[in-house]
């Protein structure tokens, strides 16, 4: 079994002032990351990208370069060369492979071995009834997590935005209202470390929910990192082919954010499609997982 990090420890300290550095960052490379998604085909300079956000060149590469891993310019270069595979793979033009493969995402989470625990049929309508929730916000790299853990694993992530704490915890606490909330920061902390860092080890995740919900939510973890869905696909691997606005539903209340990667759903035409914690942060997600995939 691995070793639990927990904020007391030294390791676990120094991984929580990273991922807080990261989570300062999120915003502004956001803004570039949208920015260089508009603009790779381009191929614009360090100079330009940089001024796009207000930064020196200098500043900007070393930010970017801390929170995703490669250079400016590696990562236009991994955007092109994705969509390019996946042109090559699908025989679709440049435009629909751009939209399919999308900007942002991290691949090591692919790898996370879940244990998915699901709930019987009465104890979802009792929503989260005779259940102890502990929950609290942690630094992440897109932004400050919520993070809702149960006795036997992870029940949900989200994210808030500034100031929206309150928010994104009521939209949490609204699908699970029968259970007893414990606020723990501490946990939350744990849980950012295990999810976020190399060498975290297994995440086990509790779903509660439907039996339908359940069946999407699963389907949803055979979509490759770096790769996209339709919600017609979802809807055939959860066995019901025909239901498109059930799964739709379904891809909407997923509780377990990015781990349970609702965030590679799209639209059948190739439209980037709504997202519940921001269309911006699906679109860094994925951006991400294609960088990932393609290096």
């Amino acid at each position: 079994m691995a070793h639990d990090m927990t904020p007391s420890d030294p390791s676990a300290s120094g991984v929580i002032v990273q991922l807080e550095a990261r989570a300062r960052d999120y915003d502004r490379m956001a803004r570039a990351l949208a920015w260089l998604a508009e603009r790779w085909r381009e191929h614009p300079s360090l100079d330009e990208a940089a001024e796009s956000v207000g930064l020196s060149p200098f500043h900007f590469q070393r930010v970017f370069t801390r929170w995703a891993g490669v250079s400016p310019k590696a990562f236009v270069a991994s955007i092109a060369h994705a969509e390019a595979r996946t042109l090559l793979e699908d025989g679709a033009s440049v435009l629909d492979a751009a939209l399919e493969t999308g900007l942002s995402g991290p691949s090591r989470l692919h790898d996370l071995f879940i244990a998915q625990e699901a709930v019987t049929p009465g104890e979802a309508r009792r929503r989260g009834e005779g259940l102890t929730l502990r929950w609290g916000f942690a630094p992440t790299p897109f932004g400050n997590g919520l993070f809702v853990v149960a006795p036997r694993g992870l029940a949900g992530l989200g994210f808030a935005e500034p100031g929206g704490e309150t928010a994104a915890f009521a939209d949490m606490r609204g699908r699970f209202p029968a259970a007893d909330w414990v606020r723990d920061d501490d946990v939350a902390q744990a849980m950012a470390t295990r999810a976020f860092t190399d060498g975290g080890g297994p995440l086990p995740l509790v779903l509660i929910g439907s039996p339908f919900h359940i069946q999407v939510w699963k389907a949803l973890l055979r979509i490759p990192t770096g790769a996209t869905a339709t919600y017609g696909d979802v809807a055939r691997w959860a066995g019901k082919p025909r239901a498109y606005q059930a799964t739709g539903a379904a891809v909407g209340a997923n509780p377990v954010s990015l781990l349970i990667p609702c965030h590679r759903v799209i639209a059948r035409d190739g439209r980037l499609t709504g997202y519940h914690w921001g269309l911006g942060r699906k679109v860094a997600m994925l951006g991400l997982e294609a960088v990932a995939a393609a290096g």
